[in-house]
């Protein structure tokens, strides 16, 4: 499902443009063209670091590997994950921030999820989550294979934003269901950003990112740091739990002619050969 409505198209250009100075929006030409093509746009890629792995920031959030075994419906959660998701303070934010996005990744068009709590001022507020790439949809009925958590994983580092704010970005990668990118988005979306890939539902949960060198203060420019790498006082700065592990040439293999994803990316270097994952997504950006 590689669409999106030219509504949500025109919403995440307005979002761009907003940045103002601090990133480079299109030109008019750019914006008519990316409004007649059919890409692999995310227009929600916002996710905030804390929130893809809550429990790190905030003890009572949501843990992610606590919620793979099972079905992704509330009726399948545990009292700990639904305490998570009603919390009305901080934690329940993250947490409800996490699967949102996770569903969206996870989920296709088809498929929804709707929860309710109760906020500090008493009343209920009923939220419905959306399905769109179709990553992994079998998780609505059943636990989240070892595959499907690589795939989520890997979408909802691509969709970290360490300002916390939406860019317009092309995400491509091998799976079925975002594998075909049109020429005229490959034309349009000709910079890429990295790669991201990794595992939040494993024990001991982590996140790779990779950068594409020649365009590192590009990404900068349009406010995606978490491959490049956010400038600090103290130097390169990681996007919470995702590890930069330096040049996406010399971890992954190169980009796949047809279609310009990544094929595979190192995730343990320890042995020879490395070994490397196929669940990896490259982001693209204007």
């Amino acid at each position: 499902m590689r669409s999106m409505t030219l509504a949500s198209l025109i919403i995440s250009l307005g979002t761009l443009v907003g940045c103002g100075d601090a990133g480079e929006a299109p030109g008019d030409e750019d914006t008519i063209l990316v409004e007649d093509a059919e890409m692999g746009l995310v227009e929600e890629n916002a996710i905030q670091p804390n929130a893809i792995q809550p429990n790190a920031i905030q003890p009572n959030a949501i843990q992610p590997n606590a919620i793979q075994p099972n079905a992704l419906t509330p009726t399948a959660f545990g009292p700990s994950t639904l305490a998570a998701l009603e919390d009305p303070g901080e934690a329940g934010y993250l947490s409800r921030m996490f699967v949102r996005y996770a569903v969206n990744c996870a989920f296709d068009p088809s498929q929804s999820l709707s929860l309710s709590w109760t906020d500090l001022g008493g009343v209920v507020q009923t939220e419905t989550y959306v399905g769109k790439l179709g990553l992994a949809p079998s998780w609505a009925t059943g636990p989240l294979d070892e595959t499907g958590q690589r795939w989520v994983s890997a979408c909802l580092a691509a969709r970290t934003n360490w300002y916390g704010v939406t860019v317009l970005i092309s995400m491509r990668a091998a799976h079925d269901a975002i594998k075909q990118s049109s020429s005229l988005e490959q034309l349009i979306f000709g910079k890429e950003e990295g790669a991201f890939w990794g595992n939040l539902f494993a024990p001991t949960p982590y996140l790779h990112a990779c950068v594409y060198v020649p365009n590192a203060n590009h990404s900068r420019n349009l406010l995606r740091d978490c491959a490049a790498g956010h400038v600090g006082t103290d130097g390169l700065e990681d996007c919470g739990i995702i590890e930069r592990r330096g040049s996406c040439d010399a971890l992954c293999d190169p980009l796949d002619s047809n279609n310009a994803f990544r094929p595979k990316c190192v995730y343990d270097a320890s042995v020879v050969p490395p070994r490397k994952t196929t669940e990896v997504m490259t982001v693209f950006l204007l």
